[in-house]
């Protein structure tokens, strides 16, 4: 939504200012909660955020009024009211972002990979980059190493009965610990080798 008032700066800078300005608040709250749980975050939400996302409501109704339908403006108005459900959503989970940043971080990949996904061979080909693509973006979700989950995963899927330890939350629980002291002793191996030699 803030984006959209920043394209409308051009037309209706003292309007989107103002927009941008509101948008800010609600930015400020999410600074303080920062360091909170999930709970006190959305109970400082609710009390802080939730007061000025009706004051914003009410300028914006108010506001419309003045400005023309199709003026960037104007398409700024609709676009933030018609998704006001959706916009508000993230004051009744603390869990919940403010904003869809982190999603769109994660789609500027695809983004910039389309040239070089366009001949991925076939339609199957394309169905297997989308899974990987997923279990990739899933892992780094969830804080492992993508390459090391999936050599891991490649390793063990063949005599691994339970699938739902191969996904990367099951993974990280399940097999990650293991991995981990493994990769330990090898290190230690290896420096113990390396003394030897010194």
């Amino acid at each position: 939504m803030r984006r959209k008032y920043i394209e409308a700066e051009t037309t209706d800078s003292d309007l989107a200012k103002e927009a941008v300005r509101r948008i800010g608040e609600l930015y400020r709250i999410e600074r303080d909660a920062k360091d909170l749980g999930a709970e006190e975050t959305r109970a400082l939400r609710v009390r802080e955020a939730g007061p000025r996302l009706l004051n914003l409501r009410d300028w914006l109704a108010v506001t419309r009024t003045q400005v023309l339908d199709k003026s960037p403006m104007g398409k700024a108005i609709d676009y933030t009211l018609s998704n006001w459900a959706a916009l508000q959503r993230y004051l009744e989970d603390g869990r919940l972002p403010i904003d869809n940043n982190a999603a769109e971080r994660s789609l500027r990949q695809v983004a910039v990979g389309r040239k070089n996904w366009l001949f991925l061979g076939n339609e199957n080909g394309c169905r297997t980059a989308a899974v990987i693509y997923s279990l990739i973006a899933t892992a780094k979700e969830v804080g492992i190493d993508p390459r090391l989950y999936l050599r891991d995963v490649l390793l063990r899927i063949a005599r691994e009965s339970d699938v739902k330890t191969l996904t990367p939350g099951g993974w990280k629980e399940r097999w990650a610990p293991v991995v981990e002291l493994h990769r330990a002793s090898i290190v230690e191996r290896l420096m113990g080798m390396a003394t030897e030699e010194a």
